[in-house]
């Protein structure tokens, strides 16, 4: 009995750290805010062990990970990142780890990019790694960055993959690609059509839809702007669910994730989101 109960505990906590080194690489590769990672759960390891081992296997689910060597995030997001371990570990009075101070010294001279990769885990483990601009806004465009709105649709996508099964599925404001690419990926539409109207979007959501090994075959990248779209153009796409996400800091998840294969018609697609847009919500 009591080794059973010992080896429970035994996996309790190894469960424990494998969901610690899984957040740490998920938020690592979508370059979240440095706050929102499990560093207590870090502060309590380092305190009750004084060791760096869980310092040297969270390097090695980010910054040496293999992911991190062909699609990075900024040169400034791993300088802070880095530099926050090194923080901690310095704090708990733990040795120093070489290979965090030599992963460190490869970025401190490197120069930063306008543009960077960002990598969203997909629930079978795999990633869809975007290019993106560093800026919120260039170009003239806000469209080049992937917003929280698209990842409350890829979400909700994944949870109800049914919606998009063998179906020809129509994407209004696509950007940079995350939520067409996860349904794609995950949900086995028929065809999937992503659309924008920008031309610096459009040439990197294509490069996108590209990189993560989509195929003219099954997708599509369509010039559309949803605001002057006609019945014909959408007509000819051929598709029998149009999605889109849009949102605020300040609404729910029910209106951030917008489903829209219930409306009739292009004209209350457009009407209902040019509402949301006179509101200020997109």
């Amino acid at each position: 009995m009591e080794r059973s109960e010992q080896n429970q505990t035994s996996g309790s906590k190894r469960d424990n750290k494998v969901d610690v080194l899984r957040d740490f690489r998920e938020s690592f590769f979508a370059m979240s805010q440095l706050v929102s990672f499990p560093w207590t759960f870090l502060e309590k390891d380092l305190e009750s062990n004084k060791s760096s081992d869980l310092i040297s296997d969270i390097l090695k689910q980010t910054c040496l990970h293999s992911l991190c060597q062909k699609f990075p995030p900024s040169v400034r997001y791993k300088k802070l990142f880095l530099s926050e371990l090194i923080r901690r570990q310095e704090v708990a009075g733990c040795d120093p780890l070489d290979e965090l101070y030599d992963a460190l010294a490869e970025v401190v001279g490197a120069e930063d990019s306008t543009e960077c990769y960002k990598s969203y885990m997909l629930p079978s483990g795999e990633a869809v790694s975007l290019l993106e601009n560093v800026a919120l806004i260039s170009d003239g465009t806000t469209g080049l960055v992937t917003w929280d709105a698209a990842l409350y649709l890829a979400e909700w996508a994944l949870d109800h993959r049914q919606t998009f099964t063998g179906r020809t599925v129509l994407e209004l404001g696509s950007g940079v690609g995350l939520t067409g690419i996860a349904i794609c990926r995950s949900c086995g539409p028929n065809r999937y059509v992503f659309s924008d109207c920008h031309p610096r979007v459009l040439q990197k959501l294509r490069d996108n839809v590209r990189r993560n090994g989509l195929t003219e075959r099954t997708v599509g990248v369509e010039e559309l702007d949803w605001t002057s779209a006609s019945e014909e153009q959408i007509a000819q796409i051929g598709a029998d669910t149009v999605i889109a996400a849009a949102g605020s800091d300040s609404l729910p998840l029910s209106v951030l994730v917008l489903v829209l294969s219930c409306l009739p018609s292009l004209q209350r697609v457009q009407q209902y989101l040019l509402g949301l847009q006179q509101r200020g919500v997109i």
